[in-house]
């Protein structure tokens, strides 16, 4: 079964072209969905019935696994039981007639605008890697990109004249996304008086570096937006996703087109993206009720 997956992994990665994180997320799943097939004794995917998968959800149940997980782990195992019988591996694929858990569409939290700046001010300017925290704080929220996307740009995935840069997102798809002229001039400030003095830093083409040269990884970016909203008194779980989630509705709130915002975030589905419509509504009726004499 390890060598099954092992092909199925190797596909994913020079066939499909897919991401490492998605990669990585397929190949848990898998081996959750192995472990639990051992338990039960069963050493061949060609023996697996629907009922097992069954029993796997419930099992996952069990264990207190969220239905977003369980729902992620389904997904997987379908995607590999397809690329079984494309292989000529298989005949039947047991998760044909099988529903995937329902889901609850969560409405994300959303930092107010007054909150975002005092993040965005938290940053310490008078110190080198205060102005580069700044800079990263400005283009998480003008761009709303993921922070993965952000720890991997490039000096020339981005052009402070024009005002854009280039976000290489899932399936390292590229887009391009406006900056605004604040996110530019923290850029810019950082890139003149900050990065040139970072040890090493010429011979890196990444933007953002961190005080011995090396690129930012997210667990970095994801303590510097923590540690800036702790000193901006933001008591809420604060996370670079969050600023994402503000910057879409903020665009939508203020008037921004659904079909752009969608390509600003790089997502596939404008379904995805209507998720920040019904945190519009929400922003729209609490306007109703406080301003409507009758409300």
């Amino acid at each position: 079964m390890d060598e099954l997956i092992d092909s199925f992994i190797n596909y994913l990665l020079v066939e499909c072209g897919s991401a490492m994180n998605t990669i990585h997320g397929y190949q848990s799943d898998l081996q959750l969905f192995i472990k639990f097939l051992l338990s039960k004794n069963i050493h061949d995917f060609n023996t697996i019935r629907p009922n097992i998968i069954t029993s796997f959800i419930i099992s996952e149940k069990q264990r207190g696994q969220s239905v977003n997980s369980i729902n992620r782990a389904i997904v997987s195992i379908r995607m590999f039981y397809k690329f079984l019988i494309l292989e000529g591996k298989l005949q039947k694929n047991p998760l044909v007639s099988l529903d995937s858990p329902k889901l609850w569409k969560k409405l994300p939290y959303v930092l107010p605008i007054h909150k975002i700046e005092d993040l965005l001010s938290a940053a310490d300017v008078k110190t080198k890697l205060g102005i580069r925290n700044k800079a990263i704080l400005e283009l998480l929220y003008a761009t709303g990109a993921r922070v993965s996307e952000v720890a991997t740009i490039s000096l020339n995935g981005i052009n402070l004249e024009y005002g854009y840069i280039k976000c290489k997102g899932k399936g390292s798809k590229e887009r391009i996304v406006p900056l605004g002229k604040k996110a530019s001039i923290a850029i810019q400030e950082y890139l003149t008086t900050v990065r040139p003095q970072i040890k090493n830093s010429q011979n890196s083409h990444y933007l953002f570096l961190s005080r011995t040269g090396r690129p930012l990884r997210r667990e970095n970016i994801w303590l510097i937006v923590k540690n800036c909203a702790l000193k901006a008194g933001i008591t809420e779980a604060i996370s670079p996703h969050k600023l994402r989630h503000s910057f879409a509705t903020h665009l939508l709130e203020n008037g921004a087109d659904l079909r752009a915002v969608q390509e600003m975030l790089g997502h596939v589905s404008i379904s995805t993206t209507q998720i920040y419509t019904h945190v519009n509504k929400q922003h729209l009726k609490a306007i109703h009720q406080k301003f409507h004499p009758r409300a």
